[in-house]
């Protein structure tokens, strides 16, 4: 069945795109229990960041609190230090990240990360320090020898979280081009050298609404994998959704 449009009509005049974010995952455990060896197992993760801005007015009153009443001896109490001022203070974008994703655990290693496949959503990629954010997260999961595969349906936001991974990393894709594409899925692991610049891997498969999801290899060991068809449970959460 082909890749639909999720936020766009016909799709999005019945159906939220988070509903198909939220429950993805699920299925895609479900799936994967079915392919890991033994020994491994998958969990879903979904955490919504914050949806909507906060009214700046409800701060307007944000002065320092009285943080310390020093009390002489002579009155009964104790002597309190007030705590230094502030060499600065200034406003941070620090709002929550949306994280809707399926990791996958080494349970004979004490739940170990191997794995890892994100669902990009629309606050993801709907600002550079979002982007930064999303690409540093998983970056640092490669760090760590987790597998990470990156799908990306989302047709409103036209960035490519991949490329902004490479360009962090200081890498390039020749195949990625001028323009990169804005759906696609991809599968990044890390291979360690001695004494050398660590290898990446990368298996990137462009999408296309009309057509079918591809199928990632999904690395729990470095020399052990399994093969992900994302094309079963994107059917299933939609045929349980009713999403046509």
């Amino acid at each position: 069945m082909p890749l639909r449009d999720h936020f766009r009509s016909p799709v999005n005049d019945r159906h939220v795109w988070n509903e198909l974010h939220g429950m993805w995952p699920a299925m895609l455990v479900r799936q994967l229990f079915e392919i890991l060896p033994a020994g491994y197992i998958a969990a879903p993760s979904v955490h919504v960041g914050q949806l909507f801005e906060i009214d700046v007015s409800a701060f307007e009153h944000d002065e320092p609190a009285e943080t310390g009443r020093p009390t002489g001896a002579a009155n009964g109490g104790v002597a309190t230090a007030a705590v230094p001022t502030p060499t600065l203070t200034l406003e941070a974008d620090l709002a929550d990240q949306d994280e809707f994703e399926v990791r996958v655990y080494d349970a004979d290693r004490g739940r170990q990360l191997v794995a890892a496949v994100e669902l990009v959503s629309p606050a993801n990629k709907d600002r550079p320090e979002n982007r930064r954010a999303f690409a540093a997260k998983v970056e640092a999961l490669l760090q760590k020898d987790v597998c990470v595969s990156i799908v990306d349906l989302v047709t409103i936001r036209q960035f490519n979280l991949y490329a902004d991974l490479l360009a962090l990393i200081g890498g390039v894709d020749p195949q990625l081009g001028p323009a990169p594409p804005y759906l696609y899925a991809v599968a990044v692991r890390a291979r360690k050298r001695t004494a050398r610049r660590s290898l990446l891997d990368v298996w990137h498969y462009p999408m296309t609404l009309g057509q079918p999801l591809p199928i990632l290899p999904l690395w729990l060991a470095p020399d052990l994998r399994v093969l992900l068809p994302l094309e079963p449970s994107y059917e299933e959460t939609c045929r349980l959704l009713h999403i046509e």
